[in-house]
């Protein structure tokens, strides 16, 4: 149809000029031959290239589909991911449980289990579909937003999450400590994220995300959250990563806000780990280690300084932080550097539950004094159940846990200007239970406990004791959307100038996303 329509655009001018000038001269007519003879070449010329794209969109529809495909932060069906571009790299842990949303195409068949792989039967969690027209220059309205050239392959998707929410606690600072949560009486807006992510060459992949954010004066912050590097095919199990990423520390600190389960973070990350969680530039070493079951080790180094390092070298605000004069050291040796081991494991218990457990650790340095340090234990604990007769992953029953224990040496600060130096224990966890009970329905509880030291001299917001429950109900209405119902009862027990108080707060969140982003760990 193409080489027709060439050849009549090259045919129709001539045509016409014979048909104004039927009586035309010999010379004239030499001169339309010679016209003809050009457009000719321009038509062949035009065919060659038409087949050489013809022969290229062919060769790219019979690569192969992506295998690994990453489900959507909403839904995790309904977006597609391209292979990775190392079939021989070692199994890989399962990203995102993608049980809370439909799937857009019947799962793929489970693999079959093997040394080091996720030994899951759970297709919602190890198993997506796949959009191979988009490698293939597909234009589905659903298919996510990709650019690919053979072998390498970058998605991007844009994430919007806000929230309107109202509290009998006018100060949100004191309410809600992570940095994503809902900041005011009114409107927020809680996270918009722009992601990068595929494949570098056969070697590495990478990921970028882009923060933005309104405080509640209006104004917009933008930061980068992460932009990393691994490595997709070391022999042994062996994985490299290295640039600005989510330490791996605990379950919740690993993911973004836009896949928390409930419309505020946990308590123990924002008070504990800090309003950012814990993140920063450093790299990390991951071993898939040979067993029947699921089971990794990894240990990162960061440079633990500034706010997203928030118990460790972080100068705190104005140059004070629990009180002290700060010191904002230099990194002095590799003992300065924040080291975060991980061990975890994972296997199941029949064909339809699914338990992992981990414990994570975060050892550095603090700048409240010359040599004081910072040491930060976790635990955590996840169990699934999924109905042997699922539709779309529902019904299901998932319950998480994490505790933590922070170890903090407070000195005197700079020169030694604080009158005394105070090491705190502070702990604490949360526990929740979602239960996916109708297909796009999801109803969750948690509960939240917080204690810290207390100190007669320290007087500091951020170390008020106090316990929290939640419950919610969540709808995906598709696997592009989410809105969110949540109360929050909250029991802070005052600290120094501030009284006891209850709170209560109710919060409605809803969140988009736009092409294709990359998973989160199961």
């Amino acid at each position: 149809m193409i080489k027709f329509v060439i050849s009549l655009l090259a045919i129709w001018p001539v045509a016409v000029a014979l048909g104004q000038n039927p009586s035309a001269t010999p010379a004239e007519m030499e001169a339309l031959r010679q016209q003809v003879q050009a457009l000719t070449e321009t038509v062949k010329t035009l065919q060659q290239q038409v087949q050489q794209q013809q022969a290229t969109i062919d060769q790219m529809n019979q690569e192969k589909p992506p295998a690994n495909a990453e489900p959507s932060p909403i839904a995790g069906a309904a977006m597609s991911a391209s292979p990775s571009p190392a079939a021989s790299a070692a199994p890989q842990f399962p990203t995102e449980d993608a049980s809370v949303v439909s799937a857009s195409a019947p799962p793929a068949a489970a693999p079959t289990a093997s040394p080091g792989a996720f030994p899951t039967t759970d297709t919602s969690v190890v198993t997506s579909t796949s959009d191979a027209s988009v490698l293939a220059g597909g234009s589905s309205l659903t298919a996510p937003i990709g650019v690919s050239s053979g072998k390498n392959y970058m998605n991007i998707s844009l994430d919007g999450l806000f929230a309107a929410a109202y509290s009998s606690e006018r100060d949100f600072d004191r309410l809600e400590p992570h940095g994503h949560d809902p900041s005011q009486r009114g409107f927020t807006v809680q996270n918009v994220e722009l992601t990068f992510q595929g494949a570098v060459d056969p070697y590495f992949e990478a990921f970028s995300a882009l923060i933005f954010q309104l405080d509640p004066n209006a104004e917009t912050e933008v930061e980068l959250e992460e932009a990393w590097m691994q490595t997709t095919s070391l022999p042994f199990g062996l994985q490299l990563k290295g640039g600005q990423f989510l330490s791996p520390f605990g379950r919740i600190n690993q993911i973004h806000p836009h896949a928390f389960d409930f419309a505020d973070a946990p308590l123990i990350l924002g008070r504990l780990l800090g309003p950012d969680g814990l993140r920063g530039a450093g790299g990390q070493l991951s071993w898939l280690i040979p067993v029947p079951w699921y089971s990794q080790l990894s240990l990162a180094a960061q440079n633990g300084r500034g706010e997203t390092a928030w118990a460790f070298r972080n100068p705190g605000e104005d140059g004070i932080f629990f009180g002290r004069m700060t010191t904002d050291r230099e990194l002095r040796g590799l003992y300065d550097l924040v080291w975060i081991p991980r061990f975890e494991n994972s296997f199941n218990l029949s064909d339809t539950q699914t338990v992992l457990f981990g414990a994570s650790g975060a050892f550095g340095s603090n700048d409240t004094g010359a040599n004081t340090r910072t040491q930060i234990y976790g635990g955590d604990f996840f169990y699934k159940w999924k109905s042997a007769h699922a539709d779309g992953g529902f019904p299901f029953v998932k319950w998480q846990t994490e505790i933590m224990y922070r170890r903090f040496e407070a000195g005197r600060g700079a020169n030694d200007t604080f009158p005394i130096a105070e090491t705190f224990h502070d702990w604490g966890l949360y526990s929740q239970i979602l239960w996916g009970f109708k297909k796009g329905w999801v109803a969750g509880v948690r509960g939240d406990y917080l204690h810290m030291t207390d100190s007669a001299l320290t007087d500091d917001l951020t170390r008020e004791p106090r316990s929290r429950v939640s419950a919610n109900l969540t709808w995906f209405p598709t696997e592009f959307s989410k809105i969110r119902l949540q109360y929050n009862h909250d029991f802070l027990d005052g600290i120094h100038f501030f009284s006891g108080e209850e709170a209560d707060s109710v919060f409605l969140q809803f969140e988009f996303i736009l092409g294709a982003h990359a998973a989160h760990k199961f």
